[in-house]
């Protein structure tokens, strides 16, 4: 049943950030290798109020959909907001912290999962 509830929570995240023009969206099956999440969303933004348009999207969008959180590090004009929903946790990022950050490397040992498929 949270394998469900992730991969719910996982496409409403993704169709979220599509709505916004989120960029290279990934996506990061964590769940063999950390007890952390189920899965890891990593996105990217041109600039910070597009950043923060994706972070609002995602949040109201799950809002809905009866997901909440009150765990969203990074604020206004931030350049990486993680928003964790404990079975997903979302890096939204500008290009250039995504490159210095490179999270896909960091977790490589996760399982790279189509965004589409979910």
């Amino acid at each position: 049943m949270a394998e469900n509830n992730s991969r719910e929570m996982a496409r409403i995240a993704i169709e979220a950030l599509r709505d916004k023009k989120g960029e290279d969206i990934r996506v990061i099956d964590i769940s063999k290798v950390s007890v952390i999440a189920d899965y890891f969303i990593i996105v990217s933004g041109n600039n910070p109020n597009q950043v923060q348009a994706l972070v609002d999207n995602v949040d109201e969008k799950l809002a809905e959909a009866g997901y909440t959180t009150d765990k969203i590090e990074g604020s206004q004009g931030s350049s990486w907001v993680l928003m964790d929903y404990n079975d997903i946790i979302i890096h939204v990022f500008s290009k250039e912290d995504r490159l210095f950050y490179d999270l896909e490397r960091i977790w490589r040992d996760g399982t790279a999962i189509d965004a589409d498929e979910i």
